[in-house]
């Protein structure tokens, strides 16, 4: 090919940029950028933050601790669930546990025992819901439950393990 016909060539197919957006013929300057970029985004709803947020600050050893028990508590009685739901008769003997308990209290029962009754009262699906609830009343009443009996040592050996440091 002579040099004549490379030039026109060239010519004819348009330039082709490697890189960047396409041009607009229209540029505007960072500041109209970053108005539009703020429009945008209050637009869809967010605003600038405008004041400084303290950060998190981390747990101390002792409310870690606390954190991994009620961790280890949740993780027990989700697998209770999943052994009463398999077998349901282990509802009654965790009912025949909750009135020993409050049988050896008399009148003077603790709240918590009371909650307890109150929540095997109601059908399975909502206890089981209860029970895995990582709520603060679900994590409180968990610390005095009378699911304890229904894990194998076995199965509580194991949840240990699975949260040992």
């Amino acid at each position: 090919m002579s040099g004549t016909a490379q030039i026109a060539l060239a010519k004819r197919t348009p330039a082709i940029r490697s890189r960047g957006r396409p041009l607009t013929g229209s540029a505007q300057s960072p500041a109209q950028r970053m108005r539009r970029y703020r429009q945008r985004q209050r637009a869809a709803g967010l605003r600038a933050v405008t004041r400084m947020e303290a950060p998190v600050r981390a747990l101390s050893g002792g409310a870690l601790r606390h954190r991994v028990i009620e961790a280890r508590s949740l993780a027990m009685h989700c697998l209770a669930a999943q052994k009463i739901m398999l077998e349901p008769a282990l509802l009654d003997r965790v009912r025949r546990t909750l009135d020993a308990w409050r049988a050896r209290y008399g009148k003077d029962t603790p709240r918590a025992l009371d909650e307890w009754a109150a929540i095997l009262r109601r059908p399975w699906p909502q206890i089981a819901a209860f029970i895995t609830d990582p709520g603060e009343r679900a994590t409180r009443l968990r610390q005095s439950t009378p699911f304890a009996g229904v894990l194998s040592v076995r199965e509580r050996e194991r949840v240990y393990a699975a949260f040992r440091p």
